[in-house]
């Protein structure tokens, strides 16, 4: 009732008809807190408002009961309830932060790359006002994700292992893959209380989330291709939509989740599967992936004279793994403190850990290709 109250107070009070340039509206009440839209062009109009308004409204009330103005939020994206971002200023010159509040910027329970999304896209409406750049930087991640080209480490989920797969009512993805990695090595299998990062793998259609889950470790070690379309449709699209649609209305879902950008996808291959068995994997050529006739051979009869050309270009690959690969050993060796130590860390819960193991394969892929140059590299 408070709060119907105080928005009857607000209202009443601050209308053009009493000397002020706009008619105030209350457009959000939550518990302990009222918002209300002045009207005004300037952050210091608006604290000023606030403060008097403040001050009006608690001498309707009977005492202790007091209202305090706190803040002014300008821009300001109002979702829904219990759902909003906006700029935050205490004083009127710049803002103290963005603030967000049941938006998946702060949540746990979805991937890194939800998070970085919505929060360089919220960056781009709040503080740059550039809601074309926004949309088209989400278009461009959503691009990248089908294109396979997200690294893992921000497709990580991760849940804690609160009980065994027999006392869940229904089926759990960390659960089952924890039991799965139990029957390949019981020795670094997750134990109860222990958080189980996942990813989603692809399978054939209908196949249930909790059966698509895999170790992040192994996915990268096996080469096993993401299902991108799950993480677009049950991770991104609705925290996606919910930002967007109050700025481009019902044209939302046809602007950022259908178009150009969501027609070209990359699928890995991988190196385990039921067909792998019955397969032989052939060499092909580095400069134009040609199947080669000879094996041990590194370019086709038609690359070979540019064989010297594509080598450089190979050898400036492995110049530019190794490169990442000694920054991120770095960063893991600040870490734990110490510049002159073995990196011993495996925390599953870092971005950094899942880079530094992909860049090692990395690593380890391109120098086979440089052996396979043989006396080439005697140049």
């Amino acid at each position: 009732m408070m709060i119907e109250k105080t928005k009857e107070l607000v209202e009443k009070k601050y209308i053009t008809e009493n000397g002020y340039p706009h008619n105030a509206k209350v457009i959000y009440g939550d518990t302990d807190s009222v918002m209300v839209n002045f009207g005004v062009k300037t952050v210091k109009e608006a604290m000023e408002l606030g403060r008097e308004a403040a001050t009006y409204v608690s001498s309707h009330f009977e005492k202790p009961i007091c209202l305090e103005f706190e803040k002014v939020y300008y821009p300001y994206l109002l979702i829904n309830k219990k759902r909003y971002a906006g700029l935050y200023f205490t004083k009127p010159e710049i803002h103290d932060k963005m603030d967000c509040k049941g938006i998946e910027t702060v949540r746990r329970d979805n991937c890194p790359l939800v998070a970085n999304l919505i929060n360089t896209c919220l960056e781009k409406l709040l503080i740059d006002r550039d809601p074309k750049g926004a949309t088209e930087y989400a278009k461009q991640t959503i691009a990248d994700l089908l294109c396979n080209r997200i690294d893992i480490s921000q497709l990580v989920i991760t849940k804690e292992l609160t009980k065994t797969d027999k006392e869940y009512a229904a089926k759990q993805a960390h659960v089952e893959l924890a039991h799965r990695m139990k029957k390949r090595d019981p020795g670094s299998a997750p134990n109860l209380g222990d958080r189980v990062p996942y990813v989603i793998i692809a399978a054939s259609k209908k196949t249930a989330a909790y059966l698509k889950s895999e170790d992040p470790i192994y996915v990268l070690e096996n080469n096993i291709p993401i299902d991108t379309q799950y993480y677009l449709d049950n991770q991104i699209s609705k925290p996606l939509l919910r930002i967007f649609e109050p700025i481009l209305g019902e044209k939302a879902e046809s602007i950022l989740l259908c178009g150009d950008h969501t027609r070209s996808k990359i699928v890995v291959t991988s190196k385990i599967g039921a067909l792998t068995a019955f397969t032989k994997k052939k060499a092909t050529c580095v400069g134009c992936r040609s199947l080669l006739d000879r094996e041990g051979e590194a370019v086709c009869a038609h690359c070979k004279p540019k064989e010297s050309e594509i080598y450089q270009t190979e050898i400036a690959y492995l110049n530019s793994f190794e490169e990442k690969f000694a920054r991120l050993w770095t960063e893991c060796q600040r870490c734990q403190g110490s510049l002159h130590e073995e990196v011993l860390c495996t925390s599953r819960d870092c971005p950094i850990f899942y880079m530094r193991k992909k860049v090692q394969k990395d690593l380890g892929d391109q120098e086979k290709v440089i052996k396979r140059f043989g006396s080439v590299m005697n140049w």
